[in-house]
């Protein structure tokens, strides 16, 4: 437990500044709009600063004075400053809308593109909820935190600065009264910030959790109802909402405790301000405009310091985001093609030479121990053995989706780690225990296979997997669309149809992952017969639980516990092999099951 929290939270070890260069870089054709911004609120500002003391001239010289002229004069350079600082505050909002959504456009580009290139250990690193999280809710914090800079970051502190001049200009003696409350208000803030920072760091991971939560309901809704397990889900759902409802509040809570104290300051010196002041008028020290103008700047001032602590909240809650983000952006690929890759498979040969392997480097034992395997181009290799036994580490090794710990792993009689990584895959098929599918067309699904397959092509590697009988069968043919995850196809379709997809890029070896389970067992010997007949020259992987569906193999490994225990022909096996042997018998006495531990 101790070392999954330490994972989770790793990103807290980014320093800030590389959090700032990695978001910032991703500004780019912003960057425009992003100058543009700040220089608008600077005018905008200049604008609001010059009404207090026009509003002193018409108090002074005009209504004491009853001097109609400078009311009008006065009042009209007041409307025309006003509308000026009107168009400079849209133009403003207008400007950071564009670039923080433009920034948050960027960087979910360069994280989605980031992810696609992980390796299956980078994947294992992070959870699909966590990296979801990161791609909408993280970036989303960054995106407003950075509208909120670019508009009030500038604004706050110009307004604080030139209207402290200003109240010095007038009275400096009063003007002391600003200095004490922003000094105390500056020591208020900085507690809360310190404070809250860690607990919106916490709430963030909890989003991750929330995420997990929701993605596994839905995608096992169909077992959730088939259990009547709806009651148990809303339960636990509800559980982690109010976790994060009460963490949220707790963070919250001390962000809220900002606003009374605020509040309190700003009316104790409105009330200090009015008296001194009018002590002053009767002294003939201050004039009644004067006052006026510093009252309106206590309220600029006051008003830029509760502004500046929301910003530095957001900061604080989009920092966790902030690295969240950039450790994902520099996560490195485990797997890359070397600079000088071999970008030719000369055939689907396979030799695997003391190979050991584990998932990660601090496994204490190896997934797969001192494998030995030589397998001639074009050979149909069964792959046999229980559950845990390794037998899709071991296939996963062959188009490198993980690299060996130990030994060596060649196609073609070149080590994998020297090829291109893509021209690899695109030699090695693999039809996976899990058989997605994607929302689209069923041509559009099989085109995954090879993206300018021609539907005549595509026809025939559906005949191929025994997929053309029910396809013709649906009112729209190959045009009929499929739903996400491949819902309104049935299991055995659903695998007949990643099967075709896989055959489509006629790759020099395919590998089935028991990828015919959910096949009956005539279709898997047609699916077999018509490889044979139709990719004779294509090396074939079939990894399975039925005895049936490898029988007719040149050659059956099996394997336990991560080792090749025995490899041989059915009949070879038959006779040398005790647990291919047992298999075999408990399955045509029955029982079918491989796992059945009686056997």
């Amino acid at each position: 437990m101790e070392e999954e929290v330490k994972q989770k939270r790793s990103y807290e070890s980014i320093p800030v500044g590389e959090c700032l260069r990695t978001i910032g870089g991703q500004v780019k054709q912003f960057t425009p709009a992003s100058i543009a911004t700040p220089a608008a609120m600077i005018l905008e500002v200049i604008m609001e600063m010059m009404i207090p003391l026009l509003m002193a001239d018409i108090i002074d010289d005009g209504v004491q004075a009853g001097n109609m002229e400078v009311i009008l004069s006065t009042g009209g350079r007041m409307l025309l400053i006003a509308v000026l600082g009107l168009l400079a505050g849209i133009a403003g909002g207008v400007f950071a809308a564009r670039a923080a959504a433009g920034l948050a456009m960027n960087l979910r580009s360069c994280l989605y593109r980031n992810i696609q290139t992980f390796s299956f250990s980078n994947i294992d690193k992070y959870s699909t909820s966590g990296l979801v999280t990161r791609l909408t809710t993280d970036i989303t914090n960054i995106q407003n935190s950075y509208q909120m800079l670019l508009r009030m970051a500038m604004r706050a502190p110009m307004s604080l600065i030139i209207a402290m001049t200003m109240a010095v200009i007038i009275s400096p003696r009063l003007s002391l009264i600003y200095l004490i409350a922003v000094l105390f208000l500056a020591l208020f803030l900085s507690f809360i910030i310190r404070k809250v920072t860690g607990r919106f760091r916490e709430v963030f991971d909890k989003y991750d959790d929330l995420n997990a939560s929701v993605q596994e309901n839905v995608t096992a809704i169909r077992v959730v109802k088939a259990y009547v397990r709806e009651q148990h889900e809303k339960d636990k759902f509800g559980k982690a909402v109010d976790n994060l409802y009460h963490m949220f509040i707790r963070a919250e809570s001390l962000i809220i405790s900002n606003m009374p104290v605020m509040q309190a300051t700003i009316y104790t010196c409105i009330l200090l301000i009015s008296w001194f002041g009018a002590n002053a008028i009767v002294q003939d020290e201050l004039t009644t405009g004067e006052l006026m103008s510093l009252l309106a700047y206590c309220m600029n001032i006051l008003m830029s310091l509760m502004i500046l602590s929301v910003i530095f909240v957001m900061i604080s809650m989009s920092l966790a985001s902030a690295q969240r983000v950039t450790e994902v952006i520099h996560e490195e690929s485990a797997l890359k093609s070397p600079d000088d890759a071999v970008e030719e498979i000369p055939d689907g040969s396979v030799d695997m030479e003391h190979v050991n392997f584990g998932y990660n480097e601090t496994a204490e034992e190896y997934v797969l121990k001192d494998i030995n395997l030589h397998v001639k181009a074009g050979e149909m290799i069964g792959i046999i053995g229980g559950t845990g036994s390794a037998k899709s580490s071991l296939m996963n090794l062959i188009p490198r989706l993980y690299d060996v710990s130990e030994g060596t792993v060649k196609v073609g009689g070149i080590d994998v780690r020297r090829y291109d990584l893509v021209k690899l895959r695109d030699q090695v098929s693999m039809v996976l225990q899990q058989n997605n599918l994607f929302s689209g067309t069923i041509l559009s699904n099989l085109r995954w296979g090879r993206e300018d397959a021609t539907e005549e092509e595509c026809r025939a590697a559906c005949r191929m997997a025994q997929a053309d009988e029910f396809i013709e069968r649906m009112p729209q043919g190959y045009e009929t669309r499929i739903e996400q995850g491949g819902t309104n196809v049935s299991g055995g379709q659903k695998q007949r149809l990643c099967i075709a997809r896989a055959l489509l890029k006629k790759p020099k070896i395919i590998i089935f992952d028991d990828s015919t389970s959910a096949v009956d067992t005539a279709t898997d010997a047609k699916i077999r017969k018509a490889m044979n007949e139709e990719i004779p020259d294509t090396t074939i992987f079939i990894i399975a639980q039925r005895i049936s569906s490898v029988m007719n193999a040149d050659r059956i490994i099996v394997m336990d516990d991560g080792r090749i225990t025995d490899i041989g022909t059915h009949e070879e096996l038959l006779k040398t092999s005790e647990i291919y042997r047992d298999v075999y018998e408990s399955q045509t006495g029955g029982t079918g099951d491989f796992d059945n531990p009686y056997t």
